[in-house]
């Protein structure tokens, strides 16, 4: 009988790690190093799915007998792409721009299997309807959680829920940074089951 091998989550997020514990499954995390640099008119689906799998492959060369997931997510406002704010004044700014407007987040995914060198990939988009925000209540929030490590902002599973007029998409686990409905669909392939066989 062989055993299964190790997975390895390629992030050090703290956000994704908590989304893949909940699947109860034995994993260790590790830091991929890999330039996130948006190549020139790179469309937002296809930087994430690229980076997702570099992550992955980059964790690959330090676990070559692991199943490997990478995960990558932005936020766009019509063409615009929004990323982790960093600070106050950047999210003030960006919860402004989304103010009574649709953001779309596109998580890519991606599961290596380092023995083999195969890479499954996939972006899962997620669409969030904000409610008209004035100054006072974007500052109110930021105040009460400061989401600056936070692509467009907020946090979904905090506070940030109080922004939202409605959410729209398969895996809201996406909007967080790992689409996990996707992500079992992917280990099934490889015969893991959170739920055994």
């Amino acid at each position: 009988m062989s055993t299964q091998p190790p997975l390895v989550l390629a992030s050090t997020s703290v956000y994704r790690r908590a989304l893949l514990e909940r699947l109860g499954l034995e994993f260790t995390t590790a830091a991929p190093r890999v330039d996130e640099t948006r190549r020139p008119g790179e469309p937002p689906a296809v930087l994430v799915r690229r980076l997702a799998e570099a992550k992955a492959r980059a964790v690959a060369e330090t676990h070559p007998d692991a199943l490997i997931i990478g995960s990558d997510q932005v936020a766009c406002l019509d063409e615009a792409v929004l990323g982790k704010p960093g600070n106050r004044a950047t999210a003030i700014a960006q919860l402004e721009q989304a103010s009574g407007r649709c953001v779309l987040f596109q998580t890519g995914l991606c599961l290596l299997d380092a023995r083999t060198g195969l890479a499954q990939t996939l972006v899962e988009p997620f669409k969030v309807h904000f409610r008209n925000l004035d100054r006072a209540r974007i500052e109110a929030y930021l105040d009460r959680e400061s989401p600056y490590d936070c692509a467009g902002g907020f946090k979904s599973e905090g506070l940030g829920i109080v922004l939202f007029e409605r959410l729209e998409g398969d895996d809201p686990n996406a909007l967080v940074g790992l689409p996990l409905i996707r992500l079992i669909s992917l280990l099934e392939t490889l015969g893991l089951h959170p739920l055994g066989d």
